[in-house]
C-alpha cells in the first residue's frame, strides 16, 4: 500500500496539473470506486461538475483537493478525498491516450488539457466528495471522514512532546504503535521497518518504557527516511505504484531493512532477519535492533513472533 511518500508524490503532481482547473464532465466506470461516496455515482459526479479543483493537500495516506466556485470567493466546503488503496493511481494523460486497463474514473477539464484518471486494479482504493471539517490538529480544515486521524510527521502540526506522551499511555509494542494511525498518520509497513532501522529500536520495544530523547531520535529517523524516500519519488516495487506520470519510484534501491532477508545489514554485517508481526513481514538487524528482554507488561498486546 503506498505510504506517506508515495502520497505526497502525487499530490506533487496534481499540485503542477490539476489544481486551478474547472470540471466538466465526470465518468464513473465502476461503482466500488466511489463506494465511500454513499448518495452514489450520479451524485459524485454532479457534485463536482462545474467546480474548480483547489491545489491539493495531504495528511498521512490521505489526499484530497478543495472544490471551489470559480464565479465566488467563498471558501470552500466540500473535497474530493482520495485514498489510493493497494493500487490506485491518479494518472494524467492526453484525452486520445487509449484508456488503462482498469480505468475506474475519469475526469474532463474545460481547458481541453489532460484528463485526470482514477486507475485502480484491486479496486480496494477509493474517492468520495466529503464536507471539510476544522482539524483536530492544525489549522486548515480537512475532510470529515479524516478529521480524527493523527498529524503526520512532516507536518507543522505534528507535536512530538504529545507523540511521546500518547506512546508512553499505549503501552503497546513500538512497531504496533507506528501502524496505527490514530497516533501517527502516514507511516506503513516499509517505513516502519526503515525507521527502526535507523534509531536502532526494535519493532517489539514497549512504549510504555520510551524515553522522551528515544522518541526524538524515532520521529527524526521517521522524517529522515521518508525525505529521502521522497526525493527518490517513493518506493515501487511493481508498477501497482505509479506517480500522475505512470513513473515508478526507486527508493525500493536505498531501502536498508525491508525486503532484505539474510542480506547483511550494511552498519554491522550481520544478516537482517525477517518475521511475522501483524499478520505483516517484520525486517530487522538482530544486532543494531536487539530484541527486548521484556515486552509485555499486563494488558500490552500479545507480541507476534519477534
Amino acid at each position: 500500500m503506498p505510504e506517506l511518500p508515495e502520497v505526497e508524490v502525487v499530490r506533487r503532481g496534481l499540485a503542477d496539473w490539476a489544481a486551478g482547473r474547472t470540471v466538466t464532465r465526470i465518468d464513473v466506470y465502476h461503482p466500488r470506486a466511489v463506494r465511500r461516496h454513499v448518495a452514489g455515482p450520479v451524485d459524485f459526479a454532479r457534485r463536482q461538475t462545474g467546480l474548480r479543483l483547489e491545489p491539493p493537500r495531504r495528511r498521512g495516506k490521505y489526499l484530497w483537493l478543495p472544490l471551489a466556485r470559480p464565479d465566488s470567493a467563498e471558501p470552500p466546503a466540500d473535497a474530493l478525498l482520495a485514498h489510493l488503496g493497494m493500487s490506485g493511481q491518479l494518472l494524467l494523460r492526453s484525452a486520445g491516450e487509449p484508456d488503462e486497463k482498469h480505468l475506474r474514473v475519469r475526469y474532463v477539464f474545460d481547458d481541453d488539457g489532460p484528463e485526470l484518471r482514477f486507475a485502480d486494479q484491486r479496486t480496494f482504493g477509493h474517492l468520495m466528495v466529503a464536507p471539510l471539517a476544522p482539524a483536530v490538529v492544525g489549522s486548515e480544515p480537512v475532510p470529515e471522514p479524516i478529521a480524527h486521524i493523527a498529524a503526520d510527521p512532516m507536518e507543522d502540526a505534528f507535536d512530538v512532546d504529545a507523540f511521546h506522551a500518547a506512546l508512553r499511555r499505549r503501552r503497546t509494542e513500538l512497531k504496533r504503535a507506528l501502524l496505527d494511525q490514530s497516533l501517527i498518520s502516514g507511516v506503513g509497513n516499509i517505513y516502519a521497518d526503515e525507521a527502526l532501522w535507523r534509531a536502532r529500536m526494535h519493532g517489539g520495544r514497549l512504549t510504555a518504557n520510551l524515553t522522551r530523547p528515544e522518541t526524538g531520535r524515532l520521529v527524526a529517523a521517521i522524517r529522515g527516511v521518508m525525505a529521502l524516500a521522497l526525493d527518490q519519488g517513493g518506493t515501487s516495487f511493481d508498477s501497482l505504484y505509479v506517480n500522475v506520470n505512470g513513473e515508478s519510484g526507486y527508493f525500493d534501491r536505498s531501502l536498508e531493512a525491508y525486503g532484505r532477508r539474510d542480506e547483511p545489514c550494511r552498519r554491522c554485517g550481520t544478516p537482517i532477519r525477517r518475521v511475522t508481526f501483524m499478520n505483516r513481514s517484520s525486517y530487522f538487524c538482530p544486532v543494531c535492533q536487539p530484541v527486548p528482554r521484556s515486552r509485555r507488561p499486563r494488558g500490552a498486546h500479545q507480541a507476534d513472533a519477534w
